[in-house]
């Protein structure tokens, strides 16, 4: 096994500690590319303990840069007492296939011995589901009290509802969409090309080189983070200070660099890409007659959140949501000037909406 320089990727790797991961082999998945990725490994966290007919789980699925340990980009949500009670729940979040943390994606060693890269096959938002569900038959849960995410996360909760109703007891999906719409793509493939478009990029080639893609996605991220969070807290918060330093920057100029680089220190490049090109597909109507027949057909309790300033996510997708189930659906509106990356910080108001949620859950159940 070669080692890969840290310039190169902020996956995680084999020989790297694995902190509080387990992991989980789910053997082989049919894609619905037509492709086989063999022999998956599900990295994950979990909390609490899973009752003798384990049905008292709750499955939190991640955002797009997030990863399996709920409290390093949720905080306060997992514990005794709070939001997801570990005293009530068996808590776990699986880190997604085609992930950088610990599941198969396109830095982990493909069946040859060499890093799968360019060779990494697309996935559906529906793949990832049935990832997650081969992981949970694996692990014993029989049922799923609430499955919860925002955005990417919110997805696949969405497609968990449509397509596996019998094992989840309700949904909650947070600044997500029925389908992604063409500003999201519009956005987002400009990010791919950013990534792209980097020298050092090498056609997703580029473990075994010195330097790896980073500059490419930091840009990508800068563009991200501008539709994560508002255009007047943009202005507020910075203005046109500039940093006062010797860079000459801006002081947004300054904060978008430091969203950039953090991000190089725990994510891939390809991985970047694989589930941006994921969300991108999203769309519950397809194959299904069209969103709204998808949506007609669900039948467990749905919890729509909406954030009232969120530009990536606005709220007229939630409202859609609601507006074509409205026998299961509930919205919410949370009022954030932090915009998408509200769900992020407003975890008091999202901690309540699941907490009701869960209580619904128990008393439908």
């Amino acid at each position: 096994m070669s080692k890969v320089n840290p310039a190169v990727t902020g996956a995680w790797l084999e020989g790297h500690h694995p902190g509080d991961r387990q992991f989980l082999k789910i053997g082989d998945l049919a894609l619905e590319s037509g492709e086989v990725l063999p022999d998956i490994t599900i990295a994950y966290q979990s909390w609490g303990k899973l009752n003798s007919t384990g049905d008292n789980a709750i499955l939190v699925n991640h955002a797009l840069t997030g990863w399996a340990d709920v409290n390093g980009w949720w905080p306060q949500m997992v514990g005794p007492g709070l939001p997801f009670d570990t005293d009530k729940y068996f808590v776990v979040c699986p880190n997604v296939i085609g992930g950088c943390q610990g599941s198969t994606g396109p830095a982990s060693l493909a069946p040859d011995g060499k890093r799968w890269g360019s060779r990494f096959p697309s996935l559906t938002i529906r793949d990832m589901v049935a990832a997650e569900l081969a992981f949970t038959k694996k692990i014993g849960v029989s049922k799923y009290q609430l499955s919860v995410g925002p955005s990417l996360g919110g997805m696949r909760s969405l497609e968990w509802a449509i397509d596996h109703p019998n094992l989840i007891g309700s949904i909650c999906t947070i600044g997500s969409s029925a389908v992604a719409t063409g500003d999201q793509i519009g956005s987002a493939t400009i990010q791919i090309r950013a990534i792209k478009s980097d020298p050092h990029f090498n056609n997703g080639d580029y473990y075994e080189q010195s330097v790896g893609p980073t500059e490419g996605m930091g840009i990508a991220r800068r563009i991200a983070h501008l539709t994560y969070r508002t255009e007047s807290e943009m202005d507020v918060r910075f203005g046109r200070e500039l940093q006062g330093d010797d860079t000459g920057r801006f002081a947004v100029e300054s904060y978008l660099d430091h969203q950039a680089q953090k991000l190089a220190k725990r994510f891939d490049a390809n991985t970047y890409i694989s589930l941006t090109e994921a969300m991108l597909s999203h769309d519950v109507g397809r194959d299904r007659g069209g969103v709204a027949a998808a949506l007609s057909k669900v039948k467990v309790p749905m919890h729509i959140v909406s954030i009232d300033n969120d530009r990536l996510f606005p709220p007229r997708l939630q409202q859609e949501i609601a507006e074509l189930a409205p026998s299961v659906s509930t919205l919410h509106t949370i009022s954030s000037p932090f915009g998408h990356d509200g769900f992020l910080i407003e975890v008091e108001t999202v901690g309540q909406i699941i907490k009701n949620a869960l209580n619904l859950a128990k008393i439908s159940n």
